[in-house]
């Protein structure tokens, strides 16, 4: 199983990030967890650069799309909204048919975020008919550094629930592959 993990969030440090690195670092073996930690680095998005003018960072993120199995989103919220970098890389998304029926579940980093997360759940369920609003894990690791995010997520309960949560959306994905 090939999981896109992407981070929402263009910041070196960012807890979302190192929450993406912690989950794949105890990913069961079947399931392998590529990080796209690169939001900042697309274009702005504009219709003029669609079809042969696609910029190459672009075209690069919409292949680890189309090469995974799911992709799993985790991002901070900003003004009570969603990231512009990540709004951005799914406007770069919308007009192809690589995220159609790409199943996505969103994994978050914060006891607070819900004006975002809903957002963002609006947001997914337009450009895919595969979201899985019920696939969700909360962590509490806002604020921590990075060596902090991966001992709390090495702690046994989250361990639990983190495998659990990468095992649902393991099946949903390989559910949707088997009906399709």
């Amino acid at each position: 199983m090939k999981i896109l993990a992407i981070s929402g969030s263009a910041r070196r440090n960012s807890t979302n990030t190192s929450m993406l690195r912690a989950v794949s670092a105890i990913a069961s073996d079947d399931i392998e967890i590529a990080i796209f930690d690169g939001v900042g680095c697309l274009p702005v998005f504009s219709p003029d650069l669609e079809g042969e003018s696609l910029p190459e960072a672009v075209r690069d993120f919409i292949a680890l799309i189309s090469q995974s199995d799911g992709v799993i989103i985790a991002s901070p919220e900003y003004v009570r909204s969603i990231p512009g970098g990540l709004k951005n890389a799914i406007d770069w998304l919308v007009s192809g048919d690589e995220i159609v029926h790409k199943p996505i579940a969103l994994l978050h980093a914060s006891h607070r975020g819900d004006d975002m997360l809903a957002g963002l759940r609006t947001v997914l369920a337009t450009v895919t008919d595969r979201f899985a609003d019920d696939i969700f894990l909360r962590l509490p690791l806002m604020k921590l550094e990075p060596a902090e995010v991966f001992q709390a997520v090495e702690m046994a309960e989250n361990r639990s629930q983190v495998r659990a949560y990468l095992q649902a959306f393991s099946a949903y994905c390989t559910e949707d592959s088997e009906t399709v």
